[in-house]
């Protein structure tokens, strides 16, 4: 496989839009609302019993991931249920995620920088 040099200064715009996808998602709170919504769409009020978060906090990262747009939402009656957006991309990414973090050995978690050590 053959590497190409990539200068960050020249290509400010394709690493401006990763580095916001993966801090949208760098989140464990919305992390934990796309896999769950990965199952099936759902309202605040489903993800909120699951997470056992308050509703403003779970509707503030729904409105985040919206704003991303890796989910979308649609009214039903006085609720919005949400889905993945880009449905199958995300799906393999977190499949993809987690097959990295299995062939690591969760080595993330240990690293000195951004490690469970770090977060708590």
């Amino acid at each position: 496989m053959t590497m190409t040099a990539v200068d960050v200064d020249t290509e400010p715009a394709l690493f401006s839009s990763a580095t916001s996808l993966f801090r949208s998602l760098g989140d464990p709170t919305r992390l934990a609302i796309l896999q769950l919504l990965a199952g099936r769409a759902q309202r605040v009020v489903d993800l909120t019993g699951q997470l056992e978060l308050a509703q403003s906090t779970v509707s503030a990262h729904c409105a985040c991931l919206r704003d991303c747009g890796l989910i979308v939402g649609r009214p039903e009656g006085r609720a919005t249920v949400y889905a993945l957006a880009p449905e199958v991309e995300l799906r393999r990414l977190l499949a993809a995620a987690e097959d990295l973090l299995a062939a690591t050995g969760h080595a993330v978690a240990l690293c000195p920088a951004y490690g469970d050590a770090v977060t708590g």
